[in-house]
């Protein structure tokens, strides 16, 4: 037997489909994103959950709960899995950013693992906070499928660091759409990618979205 992780990134919310940045603002998922969770719901309720981990944010728990309800399990929440604050970018798009807070937004650009938005956080302090939940759920859990239900920039900075990608780049390498999954398998050889950014659950009208 093997662990599974499922990282689901949350539905669609006004932010992710405007792409403004949202980290510590806690906006409700969107109509959209609801049918989206339930999608996920529906199609994954028969694996054999053995657990739930979610952010404390709205749309993270918006997003599991379907879930929860259909398997008869709650989510345990884990302030590690929160996302990637964005300090004073918060709610502002990136022509915004770009115009008034240039130096700062250069910098993130070049190198977001060391530099942060203006009064953020870093990749680095990402993983510093989301990679103890990861090892917290491989101790509780060594073998079976378990769920996280997080954020883009988090889940895409725990990825890259279970598979030995640089923490800088980790816009440049990986990309989660809201809702979709991604698998990870930690055997004996380590971390195996098996899925990435699917969003195959979703029907039709909803996989077409462009979920930033």
């Amino acid at each position: 037997m093997s662990l599974k992780l499922y990282f689901l990134r949350h539905g669609e919310t006004i932010y992710s489909r405007s792409g403004g940045y949202c980290g510590d603002l806690d906006p409700d998922l969107t109509p959209e994103g609801y049918e989206m969770a339930q999608g996920f719901a529906e199609t994954y309720r028969s694996v054999p959950w053995a657990a739930v981990y979610a952010s404390p944010m709205r749309r993270t728990l918006a997003t599991a709960q379907p879930l929860c309800t259909a398997i008869g399990l709650g989510a345990q929440i884990r302030e590690g899995l929160r996302e990637l604050a964005y300090g004073q970018w918060e709610g502002q798009t990136q022509e915004y950013v770009q115009q008034h807070f240039n130096q700062d937004y250069v910098r993130w650009l070049t190198e977001p693992a060391w530099n942060p938005p203006t009064g953020g956080e870093t990749s680095v302090q990402i993983a510093n906070r989301a990679m103890p939940v990861i090892a917290e759920i491989q101790e509780q859990h060594p073998d079976g499928n378990v769920l996280l239900v997080s954020h883009k920039a988090t889940i895409r900075i725990i990825l890259c660091s279970l598979l030995g990608i640089d923490l800088g780049r980790y816009r440049d390498r990986i990309n989660v759409l809201a809702a979709s999954v991604s698998v990870v398998k930690l055997g004996n050889y380590g971390p195996l990618l098996e899925v990435l950014g699917d969003r195959y659950h979703l029907p039709q009208h909803l996989r077409n979205l462009p979920g930033t």
